[in-house]
């Protein structure tokens, strides 16, 4: 009898060790906690194409669904537009003006109403975009204001970009400010704009645009600053790609930033 039991001891002791076993490889087969959907771009960068002058362009089913563009400021000094238009540049995003980045006065680009005159009578479609510094909503409100003091009430092809970046090697005022921060200012921004009925479009490299709020990105249209790389990298959808600093276009005699738009379907 005893034996029995003994037996019977041991065959149930095995059963609950197998079954733990089997319980514990199940468990650590499965996700510890909520996963996300890998992100899937809605770009087939298959059909991401450089030309033979280094320009890209995009293409679905075989047919062109992208336009070339640049963006330019006072850095890219007197224009020759006609120029611009003849070497193939479809639009162009101009600056309009920006904040101070010690002393937070907001400034006129020096060459913004030539470059929109002369982007315009060229035939190439325009957007602009300002450079902020804002460290708060009120002066975030009080740029988008500026611009459209500036603009009164001028038509664009494209939309008011918000670029809101961290300036590094300089002590700039509004490089602390938090993602939280930012996000706060870039909102202040896009609902005056959009309350006059343009257009809005958010600026930034990986680094900036991953910092913000989840809820501004799904918002708002994205412009994608990444260099040297054969496709964007950045898990969100974008509509624009600004892809070189270091571009070249006749009429401009600087290097000029070189964008890739992706026209929607």
């Amino acid at each position: 009898m005893r034996a029995r039991a003994l037996m019977r001891f041991c065959v149930l002791a095995l059963s609950i060790i197998l079954v733990t076993l089997c319980l514990f490889s199940c468990d650590s087969s499965r996700p510890s906690g909520p996963q996300e959907d890998p992100y899937v771009s809605p770009y087939d960068w298959d059909q991401l194409i450089k030309d033979e002058n280094g320009r890209f362009e995009y293409f679905e089913d075989g047919v062109l669904r992208s336009r070339f563009g640049i963006d330019v400021s006072e850095h890219q000094k007197v224009i020759d537009w006609q120029a611009v238009a003849a070497d193939g540049v479809d639009f162009a995003i101009i600056r309009l003006g920006h904040r101070g980045l010690t002393e937070g006065q907001i400034y006129l680009d020096l060459y913004y109403e030539e470059n929109i005159r002369g982007a315009k009578e060229a035939g190439i479609l325009v957007g602009v975009y300002f450079f902020s510094q804002a460290i708060n909503e009120a002066e975030a409100r009080e740029e988008a204001e500026f611009v459209l003091k500036i603009l009164d009430g001028m038509h664009l092809d494209y939309p008011i970009a918000y670029d809101h970046e961290v300036v590094s090697g300089f002590d700039a005022r509004a490089n602390k400010l938090t993602g939280a921060e930012v996000s706060r200012c870039a909102r202040a921004f896009f609902e005056v704009i959009q309350a006059a009925g343009y257009e809005t479009l958010l600026y930034g490299n990986k680094g900036d645009l991953n910092r913000l709020e989840i809820l501004l990105l799904e918002s708002h249209d994205l412009w994608l600053a990444e260099y040297d790389a054969a496709h964007p990298t950045l898990k969100r959808d974008i509509v624009m790609w600004q892809y070189t600093s270091h571009g070249a276009v006749k009429g401009i005699t600087t290097h000029v930033d070189l964008n890739i738009h992706f026209l929607p379907k």
